[in-house]
This record gives C-alpha cells, sequence and structure tokens, in this order.
C-alpha cells in the first residue's frame, strides 16, 4: 500500500555528519542558540505533519480536484483544515526574522520541511509554496505601512502569496508584458490585466490573497527594465473587495488539487514595492526561493517513489532470479528485488536520492551562510555557491524527480500504470516542475551565460575548488579532482570558443549543466562515504546505516561515474552546427 516515511535517519546524517550544520550554526550568532537535538525534534515533527496529516490527503485531492463557483475556488476536501494545522503549528515562519514574527531558523530546516510537504502532497504544497519568498520581498522592499499591513499576515502564513508574471502572449519573455500599473493621486496604482499558470491565484484556504504582480507604468521602457512590482491584494484594508478576479482554472496532467488560474485585473488598487521599473530584480528574491523549493520538490518526489518502489519489489515475487542472496530459501518465485534489472534500478532510485539530498541540502546551507556567516568574505563565497547551486539543484533534481518516479513505475509494471499503484501520480505530478519556475533549459542558460562565461570562470572555479574539499578523504578523491578538472576545462573552453560561435554555449547548456550536476553528485557521496567512515570508526551503534550507506557510495562510484564523461563529450558535439528546421527557417518572416 502506497504510503509516505519521512526519511528522518537520512536527513539528520545529512544535516549533522555531512553537512555538520550543528557546528557551522554555533560559528553564527543568529543560529547559535540551535543544536543537533533540536533541530532533529523540528525535523520530526515536521515528518509527522507530512506523513499523517497531508499524505493521506493526496491521492483523494488528486481525484477530486478544484472547483470553480462564481468566481470562488474551492480546493480539495481536507486541504483547508490541513491548511490552519499547518499555520497554528508555525511552519510558514520557521525560517523568517523574528523581528518579523518569524522563528529565525535555518533556511536549511526550511528546506528539509519543504522536501517533505513535496513528497507528501506536492498539489497541497503548491499553496504555501511562495508564502517564504513573498516574505523575502516584502522584508526587503515594502513601505514601512506596506510592511506594517502586510509583512506578518504573509511571516505567519494567515494570508497567502502568489506571483503573478505569466501572460498568454509572455510565458519566460517577461519582456513582452503588458498588463499596466497607472498611478493614482493617494500613491496607490490601478493595475490592469490577464496573468496566467497563477498558482494558488484563488482558494478557500485563508481569508485575503497577496497577489505580487508585475506590470508596466505608464511611461516605462520596453522590455524587462520597464517592469514594475505591484502588492494587489484579493481584499483591501477596508473590508471591499479588489477587482481581481479568477476566470478559469486549468485542466491540468497532475497536481490537480492546486488550482493554477487565470487571473484578471480590472482596475485593481495596488501599491509599489520598491523603485520604479525595478519590479524584477525584487522579483528575483521571490524567483530565487521558488527554485530551490521547486529543487527540493523534485527531490520529495524521488524519494517517495524510491521507497515505494523498493517496498513493491522486496513483497512482489516473480520467477526465478539467477542468484540468491546467501542463506535465502528456495521458492516458486523470488522477489522481483533480487533481478539484477531491478536490483540496478533500486540501487540508482536510492544512489540518486540521497547524493540529490546532500547537493539540495548544500544550497540551503550556503542560503544561511550567505546571510550569518561572521566573516564578510565567508558570506561573500556563500552567496556565490548558493548563486551557482540554485539553477543546478532546480534542473538536476526536477529532472532525476521525474525520470526517477518515470523508472519506478517500471517496478510495478501494469500495475504501474494503474491509478490505485499511486505511482503514476507522482510521474503526474512531477513533469512540471522541470517546466515552471524557468524551464531547466533557461536555467541551463542562466548558469553557464550570466554566471559562468562573464567572469571567465572564476566563480565556478570556487565552486569547484570547495567540492573538492569536500572530497577529501575518500578512497575515490583523485578520480573525482580529476573530473572536477575536467569540468573546468569545459568551462575554458565554453569561454574561449563562444567568441567564434556565440552559440555554441546555448546548443551545450543543458549538457554543460548536468556535467557540473553529476560532478558536485560524486562529491557529495565521496563526503557521505567519509563520513559514514568516521561513524563506524567511532563505534556508532547504527551499523547497518553506515554499512548501507557505503554500499550506495560505491554503486555510485561503479554505475554512475560514467555520467559525466558523457556529459562532457556532449558539450563537445555541441560545437556542430544545429540547422534550423526546414519548417521553422519557411515560416521566418521576409525582410
Amino acid at each position: 500500500m502506497w504510503r509516505y516515511d519521512p526519511p528522518l535517519r537520512d536527513m539528520r546524517f545529512v544535516i549533522d555528519e555531512v553537512l555538520e550544520a550543528p557546528r557551522a550554526w554555533a560559528a553564527m550568532p543568529a543560529f547559535d542558540a540551535l543544536d543537533a537535538d533540536t533541530a532533529a525534534e523540528v525535523l520530526a515533527q515536521a515528518g509527522r505533519f507530512a506523513a499523517e496529516v497531508l499524505a493521506p490527503l493526496n491521492g483523494p485531492g488528486d481525484a477530486a480536484g478544484c472547483t470553480l463557483d462564481a468566481g470562488q475556488v474551492r480546493t480539495p476536501p481536507g486541504y483547508r483544515a490541513a491548511y490552519l494545522a499547518f499555520v497554528d503549528g508555525g511552519w510558514p515562519a520557521l525560517a523568517c526574522d523574528p523581528a518579523c514574527g518569524g522563528q529565525g531558523l535555518p533556511q536549511l530546516l526550511n528546506a528539509a520541511l519543504y522536501e517533505m510537504l513535496a513528497a507528501a502532497n506536492h498539489g497541497w504544497t503548491m499553496y504555501p509554496g511562495l508564502l517564504h519568498g513573498a516574505y523575502e520581498v516584502l522584508h526587503a522592499h515594502a513601505t514601512p505601512e506596506l510592511r506594517e499591513r502586510y509583512l506578518e499576515p504573509v511571516t505567519s502564513g494567515r494570508w497567502l502569496s502568489t506571483m503573478c508574471l505569466t501572460e498568454p502572449h509572455a510565458g519566460s519573455d517577461l519582456g513582452l508584458l503588458r498588463t499596466r500599473a497607472e498611478p493614482q493621486a493617494d500613491g496607490s496604482f490601478t493595475v490592469t490585466g490577464q496573468k496566467i499558470f497563477i498558482s494558488g491565484g484563488d482558494h478557500d484556504l485563508t481569508d485575503n490573497i497577496v497577489h505580487l504582480v508585475l506590470a508596466r507604468l505608464s511611461g516605462a521602457p520596453a522590455g524587462t527594465k520597464g517592469l514594475s512590482l505591484l502588492l494587489v491584494p484579493k481584499w483591501l484594508p477596508d473590508g471591499q473587495r479588489n477587482a481581481v478576479h479568477c476566470d478559469a482554472i486549468e485542466h491540468k496532467m497532475g497536481l490537480k488539487g492546486s488550482a493554477t488560474c487565470t487571473m484578471r485585473f480590472e482596475a485593481a488598487t495596488g501599491w509599489l514595492l520598491g523603485e520604479p521599473h525595478r519590479g524584477l530584480a525584487a522579483m528575483f528574491l521571490m524567483m530565487n526561493a521558488a527554485r530551490l523549493h521547486v529543487g527540493l520538490q523534485g527531490l520529495g518526489h524521488l524519494e517517495v517513489a524510491t521507497q515505494n518502489a523498493v517496498r513493491y519489489a522486496v513483497e512482489r515475487a516473480q520467477s526465478r532470479a539467477p542468484r540468491r542472496p546467501e542463506g535465502a530459501a528456495a521458492a516458486p518465485a523470488d522477489t522481483i528485488a533480487w533481478h539484477p534489472a531491478v536490483r540496478r534500478t533500486l540501487w540508482t532510485l536510492q544512489a540518486r536520492t540521497e547524493g540529490a539530498r546532500v547537493l539540495a541540502y548544500w544550497a540551503a546551507q550556503a542560503l544561511d551562510e550567505s546571510a550569518a556567516h561572521p566573516e564578510p568574505g565567508g558570506r561573500a563565497a556563500a552567496a556565490d555557491r548558493a548563486s551557482l547551486l540554485t539553477p543546478v539543484v532546480k534542473s538536476l533534481l526536477t529532472e532525476l524527480g521525474h525520470t526517477g518516479a518515470d523508472q519506478a513505475l517500471g517496478i510495478w509494471g501494469g500495475h504501474g500504470y494503474i491509478r490505485e499503484s499511486g505511482i503514476e501520480q507522482v510521474v503526474r505530478d512531477s513533469r512540471v516542475a522541470m517546466i515552471y519556475e524557468g524551464t531547466n533549459e533557461i536555467q541551463a542558460i542562466d548558469l553557464l551565460l550570466r554566471k559562468v562565461l562573464p567572469d571567465g570562470g572564476q566563480r565556478l572555479n570556487a565552486l569547484l575548488d570547495w567540492a573538492g574539499a569536500q572530497a577529501e578523504g575518500a578512497p575515490q578523491a583523485q578520480r573525482l579532482r580529476l573530473g572536477l578538472q575536467a569540468v573546468r576545462e569545459c568551462a575554458d573552453s565554453l569561454v574561449q570558443g563562444a567568441a567564434g560561435d556565440v552559440e555554441w554555449p546555448y546548443r551545450a547548456a543543458d549538457d554543460f549543466l548536468a556535467a557540473l550536476g553529476e560532478a558536485l553528485l560524486a562529491c557529495a557521496w565521496a563526503r557521505s562515504e567519509v563520513a559514514a567512515r568516521n561513524a563506524l570508526a567511532r563505534g556508532a551503534p547504527d551499523v547497518a546505516f553506515y554499512q548501507a550507506k557505503l554500499q550506495r557510495a560505491r554503486f555510485q562510484a561503479d554505475y554512475l561515474g560514467g555520467e559525466l564523461p558523457r556529459r562532457l563529450a556532449a558539450v563537445e558535439r555541441a560545437r556542430a552546427e544545429l540547422p534550423f528546421l526546414p519548417e521553422a527557417a519557411a515560416a521566418a518572416p521576409a525582410r
């Protein structure tokens, strides 16, 4: 039977022993009162909420979906009660500033929380998923009056928030946005336009919804430099309904418990956040937080698919395996977990899941250090690391989440294609994570074209040096250093080659990001192996856990190590000219 068991033991291993986060917290005044036991209790309580409250709503919420009646969205049964419990537990405020009503805990613990929420019920998690980003935007850019009115309700989760960017004609190209904002005598603005694909654009979970809307002021420059960010609430401070309307909800492949709305702003009242024409820079605070959370969704999908595939494979008996574990009794049919093809799939899923967790938590820890490291140099280095890790986490983990769920479905055979198995919902729900908050292809372009090439690879080299240091002491450290050097040389080639072929980096970006991701995953496993060996050497009691960790580290090296050279070779092959499709060339307008 499908279920979700929070991976608390592995989370604690990564946080306490791989990242050594408690020691890092002790050196940061913002977190020096937090210890490993307190963090473990936070994780345990979060896991209990995810497993006992959210997971039981996942399948029924997918079946029921959302409804729209007279402009009001109704979420699936149980969603509102679960959200009220989430707010009562203080979970939205976990990593927010205590001065704003937050708990002041690290982003690392918030990342672990959202991994569990997404694994248990991705559709429900879409509603609070943008809260922390909205908090960041209001905290940094709202006027004192707006902060007084909106920051506490958003911090606490009493009011939910949206990110309103996309329009029917403007998907990834935000420079094409047409939504208008006109200044009013009282300092407010009227906002007019249509936005589509707005997650949580309307719902029945909270009494108010705070929309953060990108729009163009009168006389603004064309393109993205003319965009401003405005706060547009569903309900105005005087209790009147604002002119914000949900015209439709999308009928989607997955995430059916999440209301994806078409929104109409009809001279709706709003207020400017930050400076005029600087809205995209302000919105990036929200977008970067969202990108990390989307990567955590991929990790959650991978975790829940993996643990259920393992349980099914152990219980399902089919045919005779060519080899049995030593001491296993003969039977008419063997568990499919013994068959080599299934065994390899299960090992792959486990190795990918646990390596991805280290990578995601590294990114979250970098965010903590960028804000709270006691030294300016430490904060700057962590910020650079977070900047490079974010597109990798978003892109690589969502791809692993979807392809891993697809691989896991095969463990069930034909039963996996049936709704009752549970895995087909994960396959459907996970696909969109590769698309929203910037497609994975856009993440790759962001990484290579905006963050690697402009400085000649200096920040990348610092990240590779840092990753190499994480692998110190591992048996395969020298091989990993060679892999990191190969990534460095690949980047150097792209820096030099871009001058003669400006399109080569665009053609190669996906494979470059994947190559960097594979190199980082290998280092994550090396660091995990060192931590496991150290635990066994000091006589840690959970011997079986650490021995299994060493087995998966060996599988990563033996079976998955070939992914890095494969991706690097693909970057080199992308030097070849890529012609236009004849159909596309024919459709080009004549000069």
